[in-house]
């Protein structure tokens, strides 16, 4: 038998994190129409500045779960922004890898350190402990994120 205060907090977090999720997306996009960026690229940009180099567009497929076409077309954008150029791989010249224009990046990161502020407000009331649990919870969220892309992507889409 389920413990119904265990039951309780499952759909307690679950309904948070539904809220959670909503605002992010919301935020994300408010962040996008601020920048006249579309949602995908601000998020492109995130992932690229946290693992810093060159990446290929192979790379960036598998990062943000798009499909090599959808990632074509989202280097296109940053491009023709200005954030992103493709340059030659020195090691081989036959791939083309994508890396950020730090002048241009500068417009966004100023964003989100003006913005930033406020999540470290909202995490400074937490010990140590607490924000290993949070950290480690994020990971593993994210390693599912990714897993759950991947098994959509193989699915037929519905009628």
């Amino acid at each position: 038998m389920t413990d119904p205060r265990r039951a309780r907090l499952y759909d307690e977090l679950s309904m948070e994190s539904r809220r959670y999720l909503a605002a992010y997306v919301l935020f994300n996009q408010a962040v996008a129409d601020h920048l006249g960026l579309h949602p995908t690229d601000v998020q492109c940009l995130s992932l690229m500045t946290a693992d810093p180099g060159p990446l290929t567009v192979k790379q960036i497929a598998d990062m943000t779960g798009l499909t090599t076409g959808s990632a074509t077309r989202l280097v296109d954008r940053l491009e023709r922004g200005g954030y992103v150029v493709r340059v030659p791989d020195q090691q081989d010249r036959r791939r083309v890898l994508v890396t950020t224009v730090p002048d241009r990046l500068a417009r966004v990161t100023a964003l989100w350190d003006d913005l930033g502020g406020a999540w470290q407000t909202l995490l400074d009331d937490h010990t140590d402990a607490e924000l290993e649990v949070i950290t480690r919870h994020m990971r593993r969220a994210n390693d599912l994120s990714h897993a759950q892309m991947r098994r959509l992507r193989d699915r037929p889409k519905p009628d």
